[in-house]
């Protein structure tokens, strides 16, 4: 594996952070190289370090998005972690149902290729389907166009479906395309949009939430552009609105408009009034 220069890493630490908000830290080099690596000659460079050059000089407009591709962690699967969607299911919903006429707009920051945008109107329809009387209309961004591209399509690979999803859920909620690929009903994906999205970027064309699903997102950042990511979310949520982070991720005090709350299910943050 071809390691890259203490200079060609500095320069490609600052691109990567400046771009899309990821901080690699130190001695990543390998992790670098081995993402890389096989865009080398496919782009007609003779080596990583040319081709670090030339993205960090600005010389190929086009090698900046397959980079930030490159080098995005999609970890997902559906329903995962689970306590969330019983929060939703057992707190979030009801509420909304008693004060808010039973509609909740929920943005899915980071979505990958779309399984926890679907997990959330998955929850909603359990809820429907056992009385309830929820109208949930979800966004996923994420950015990464290829992980978008596969989300709009909700066509999973099955082995995707067999991480999270029972065998009730996957006959309820899925139609078989061929013997590996299965996909979102059109009752459920009808409900979803997604878009191409930088965390970096502004939020407000975005509209407005009333619940903010960034999990296992903000643990890749420096604790600066948390901070400001964190502070920017709570300026697009409505009056009382929710923010669910990943199971290890905590605000802290790196910001003071939300506060915790506790449920029987788990925590979830709720902007202060």
């Amino acid at each position: 594996m071809v390691r890259l220069s203490d200079e060609q890493y500095r320069s490609f630490t600052k691109f990567l952070e400046e771009s899309s908000g990821i901080v690699l830290g130190d001695n990543r080099q390998y992790l670098v190289a081995s993402r890389l690596n096989p865009h080398v000659q496919a782009r007609g460079y003779s080596s990583l370090g040319e081709l670090i050059d030339a993205l960090c000089s600005g010389r190929d407009a086009s090698l900046r998005a397959q980079v930030i591709e490159a080098m995005t962690t999609n970890e997902t699967q559906f329903f995962r972690d689970g306590y969330p969607f019983e929060i939703l299911k057992h707190v979030l919903f009801p509420e909304y149902q008693r004060n808010h006429g039973g509609r909740l707009r929920l943005w899915s920051a980071g979505c990958s290729s779309g399984q926890e945008a679907y997990s959330v109107l998955m929850t909603a329809q359990e809820y429907n389907d056992a009385g309830g009387r929820i109208e949930v209309e979800v966004l996923g961004t994420d950015i990464s166009r290829n992980m978008i591209e596969q989300a709009r399509t909700g066509r999973y690979h099955a082995s995707s479906i067999r991480r999270g999803l029972s065998a009730e859920r996957l006959k309820r909620f899925f139609t078989q395309i061929d013997a590996e690929t299965w996909e979102v009903r059109p009752e459920i994906r009808r409900r979803a949009s997604f878009r191409q999205h930088n965390l970096q970027d502004s939020f407000l064309l975005l509209g407005k939430f009333d619940v903010i699903f960034c999990r296992n997102v903000l643990i890749y950042f420096s604790q600066e552009t948390r901070r400001d990511i964190l502070t920017r979310m709570a300026e697009i949520l409505n009056p009382g609105g929710y923010l669910m982070l990943g199971g290890s991720e905590s605000i802290g005090r790196q910001v003071d408009c939300y506060k915790l709350v506790r449920t029987p299910h788990g925590t979830i943050y709720q902007l202060q009034s």
